[in-house]
C-alpha cells in the first residue's frame, strides 16, 4: 500500500509498506477519504508537536471494514468513521464518558498511524458503522471535525433561543456555526472575508459581521442582542481581545481555537462580570461523533466546504502548504488514497 508519512517538519514521503494486520482490539480499514486540517499543517511545517515520528498522519477519515481482529464485532465491508482519539477505557475521565480526556490518550495520525494511507489498522473503539447513514465517502470524512464543533456546542451549553457568536470562519469555526445553528441558537458569524461570512449564512447563521467593519460589540449593541455564548475559533489575541470586549456580564466564553500568545487573565473583573470560561479539545466518542453523521446527514450537499478530492501525491503541496500559507481553495480538502488524479466532490447519499 501507499502511505504518507511524516519524518520530520518539512519531511513527508510517500511510502510503499506492507499492509497491517489488525491485531486484538483492531480492524483494518480500507481508506476512501481523509480530510487534512491545520494540526496535519503545524505538524508538517513545525513538527513535531504533537506527532511521534516517523508517523502516518491524518486523523479524520472513513472507508471500509476489510478485516478484524479478536473481540471486534464490527463486520467486514461496513463504512466507518474514525474518531480518532484511542483511549483506555478505564481510567476515571473515560468511565463517566469523556474519552477525549483520557489519562493514556493517543491519536491515530498523530502518535500512531493514521488515514493517509491506503489501508489503516486501528483500535476499533475509534470507530463508528455509518452504513445505515448512506453518505458518500467524500461527506462521511468530514465527520471527525463536525464532532469537534458538536462537543464545542455541548461543552458551551448553548440552546435554542439563545444568541451565540462564532468568531473565525475557518475549518472548525464553519462546522461550529452549523452546530450551533442546529441547536436553534441564533448565530453571529465574525471573519475577515465576505466570503466565509456568506458561506456561514449558508451554514445557518442569521447575521454576519465583517472583521474591522465595527467593533463585535457595536455590532451586538446595534442589534439589540446580548450574546449568551461567544466562540474564538480563530486563536488569534486580536479575535480573543473582540470577544472579552463584547462579552457582557454571565456570557459564556469558549477559546475553541488555541492561542500562541500569552493572554492576560484579569480574575477579579472576570469574577465580578460571573464570566464562565468553557475550555473543548476533541471530541466524545460517544455522544459527539453519531451527532456529527446526523448534521452531515441533514445537509445535501457540502461542496462549499469540500469542492475537490485529491490523490495521495498531492497532500504536501495541494493541502499542507496551502493551510501553512493562507493559499487553501476550500474549507476542507479531503485526500482519496485510491485516487490517481483530482475529480469533484461527491456529496449526499451514495445510494
Amino acid at each position: 500500500m501507499r502511505a504518507a508519512v511524516l519524518h520530520a517538519a518539512g519531511d513527508l514521503r510517500i511510502e510503499e509498506r506492507e499492509i497491517p494486520t489488525p491485531g486484538p482490539g483492531e480492524a483494518l480499514v480500507r481508506v476512501t477519504g481523509c480530510g487534512v486540517c491545520g494540526s496535519d499543517a503545524t505538524e508538517y511545517t513545525r513538527g513535531p508537536v504533537l506527532t511521534e515520528l516517523p508517523v502516518v498522519l491524518g486523523h479524520e477519515f472513513t472507508g471500509t471494514i476489510e478485516a478484524v481482529g479478536d473481540g471486534v464485532d464490527l463486520a467486514v465491508g461496513a463504512q466507518v468513521v474514525c474518531g480518532a482519539g484511542i483511549s483506555c477505557g478505564r481510567c476515571k475521565p473515560c468511565r463517566a464518558g469523556r474519552t477525549n480526556l483520557c489519562r493514556r490518550y493517543r491519536t491515530a495520525g498523530l502518535q500512531v498511524d493514521g488515514g493517509l494511507a491506503e489501508f489503516v489498522a486501528v483500535t476499533a473503539a475509534t470507530l463508528l458503522d455509518v452504513t445505515a447513514s448512506a453518505l458518500t465517502a467524500d461527506t462521511l470524512a468530514l465527520a471527525q471535525p463536525m464532532a469537534i464543533a458538536v462537543h464545542a456546542v455541548a461543552r458551551s451549553g448553548l440552546t435554542a433561543g439563545q444568541d451565540a457568536v462564532v468568531l473565525g470562519i475557518g475549518g472548525i469555526g464553519a462546522f461550529l456555526t452549523h452546530a450551533a445553528a442546529a441547536v436553534g441558537a441564533r448565530v453571529l458569524a465574525v471573519d475577515r472575508s465576505a466570503e466565509r461570512l456568506d458561506l456561514a449564512r449558508a451554514l445557518g447563521a442569521e447575521s454576519t459581521l465583517l472583521a474591522g467593519e465595527r467593533s463585535l460589540a457595536e455590532a451586538l449593541a446595534d442589534a439589540g442582542r446580548e450574546a449568551d455564548v461567544l466562540f474564538e475559533v480563530s486563536g488569534s489575541r486580536a479575535g480573543w481581545d473582540e470577544v472579552v470586549a463584547a462579552a457582557l456580564p454571565g456570557a459564556v466564553l469558549v477559546p475553541v481555537g488555541i492561542q500562541r500568545d500569552e493572554i492576560p487573565v484579569p480574575l477579579g473583573a472576570w469574577t465580578l462580570r460571573e464570566y464562565t470560561i468553557v475550555g473543548t479539545v476533541a471530541h466524545a466518542m460517544a455522544a459527539d461523533l453519531p451527532r456529527a453523521v446526523e448534521l452531515l446527514s441533514a445537509r445535501a450537499d457540502w461542496s462549499d466546504l469540500a469542492s475537490e478530492v485529491l490523490p495521495l501525491d498531492e497532500v504536501a503541496e495541494g493541502a499542507l502548504v496551502p493551510l501553512t500559507d493562507g493559499g487553501a481553495r476550500q474549507i476542507k480538502t479531503v485526500i482519496d488514497p485510491a485516487a490517481t488524479q483530482r475529480r469533484p466532490a461527491r456529496h449526499g447519499s451514495a445510494r
